[in-house]
């Protein structure tokens, strides 16, 4: 097998950098679409919700379908899916169908970057250690959506075509990006064996999503309870407290939107060093996922308490706060999965956390439905109790045993076995 070139991990890098980018490029653009599009608050986070749905088969199907069948043809089509996404959503201006339709095709594109891009990083990151590898993956999709989001924002401000042009520039800046791409040393090769005629494929790729038996448990003690709160808390941060202060901000509602996303996420990225730092401090046990939570509940205090308050200021602090809980909880629950996978089903395995991530996502959209009944103090207290049972939850798991690392089917030193050797070493 040839030795992989060094830096060949980068082009992967960029396509997740340029599909996250499309991904959260129209978060900041809620409140365009609020206050000139005529949408209802229920409306515009349903837009949200779309994504998500999206992104539901581009996490589960897309990574198995790459350990079967190759990184690089599943990572191409993601990538072109991304641009064709921004395409359509260029049509928005004349009604929600193509929003919706965009930002289902934006949903399967970051799908497919974050579970088939994540795993094929860490492949071609041949002599990183475990750790970094995971940080190369969560800081490029990270930079991809604080960058997507201040550009936007800023082009919706005070740019011509506000509804427009944002998808212009993220289409130019992916169509270069297949092309790369294509000379990109791939690491799964398909063979009949991954594909056995017997369980069909469908069979085959769901049983690519199953969690090794030796990890179940901390699996649901530690990932389970810790991955919604990924993304949960981008949306709380970004999507929940802009629209709960927009009347103390004026006309500059959209820019402080656009700046509250980018503080999230660059706060997010500055952090995710700190992930693996506490994870070798704690001998692997779950001391970051531990962190985290503890985060998690912090930020849905300070959100909780800005429902009643309705404080720019304090949004900002609730915005820093759910930033560092989200960078250390996506790099913690990826290293998580990493050591628990085998080499047969690790993108399968990282498209399974990313989906549990992205379930937080919701979060905004149930919150809206269910404002026509209750405050959102009430409700925003309850996510905050909420927090507190999963920080619970997190710290059982993280104090029980660390389980074997699964190996491949095949025999020999499987993706957890690796990582824990290189680990080991460090």
């Amino acid at each position: 097998m040839r030795e992989t070139p060094r830096g060949a991990w980068r082009p992967v890098a960029a396509a997740m950098f340029v599909c996250g980018w499309g991904g959260n490029q129209f978060t900041p653009l809620l409140l365009m679409y609020r206050d000139q599009g005529g949408y209802s608050a229920l409306s515009v986070d349903a837009f949200l919700g779309a994504y998500v749905v999206g992104l539901v088969p581009g996490l589960l199907l897309g990574g198995p379908l790459s350990d079967r069948r190759g990184r690089r043809p599943v990572l191409l089509l993601g990538t072109v899916a991304s641009a064709l996404a921004s395409v359509v959503l260029c049509f928005g201006t004349d009604g929600a169908w193509p929003i919706y339709a965009g930002r289902l095709l934006t949903g399967i594109a970051v799908g497919v970057a974050m579970s088939v891009g994540s795993s094929w990083v860490k492949e071609l990151s041949t002599g990183a250690g475990p750790g970094l590898a995971a940080r190369r993956a969560a800081l490029c999709q990270t930079a991809g959506f604080a960058l997507g989001a201040g550009v936007a924002g800023a082009l919706a401000q005070w740019g011509p075509w506000p509804m427009v042009t944002p998808y212009i520039v993220h289409v130019l800046i992916t169509v270069a990006v297949p092309v790369l791409l294509l000379r990109v040393p791939e690491t799964r090769v398909a063979d009949a064996a991954a594909g056995a005629p017997e369980r069909g494929l469908l069979r085959g790729l769901l049983a690519d999503l199953r969690v090794p038996a030796p990890a179940r448990r901390r699996f649901r003690l530690v990932v389970l309870p810790m991955a919604p709160w990924v993304f949960g808390a981008a949306g709380l941060a970004y999507a929940v407290m802009p629209q709960l202060v927009r009347t103390r901000v004026g006309h500059w509602g959209l820019a402080y939107a656009t700046a509250l996303t980018v503080l999230t996420l660059g706060t997010g990225a500055a952090v995710q060093p700190l992930a693996a730092r506490l994870r070798r401090a704690g001998g692997g046990k779950g001391r970051a996922g531990v962190v985290a939570m503890a985060l998690m509940l912090l930020g849905t205090v300070l959100c909780a308490l800005n429902a009643v308050a309705r404080s720019p200021w304090l949004a900002v602090a609730a915005a820093v706060t759910l930033g560092a809980a989200y960078g250390i909880a996506v790099v913690s629950g990826l290293l998580e999965v990493q050591r628990m996978a085998d080499a047969e089903d690790l993108a399968g395995l990282t498209g399974l956390y990313y989906a549990l991530a992205y379930s937080g996502f919701l979060l905004p959209t149930v919150l809206a439905l269910f404002s026509e009944w209750l405050s959102y103090p009430v409700m925003l207290s309850a996510v905050a109790v909420v927090a507190l049972c999963c920080l619970v939850l997190v710290v059982r798991g993280a104090a029980a045993a660390v389980p074997p690392v699964a190996r491949t089917v095949r025999g020999g030193l499987g993706a957890g076995d690796r990582a824990a050797d290189a680990s080991g070493r460090r």
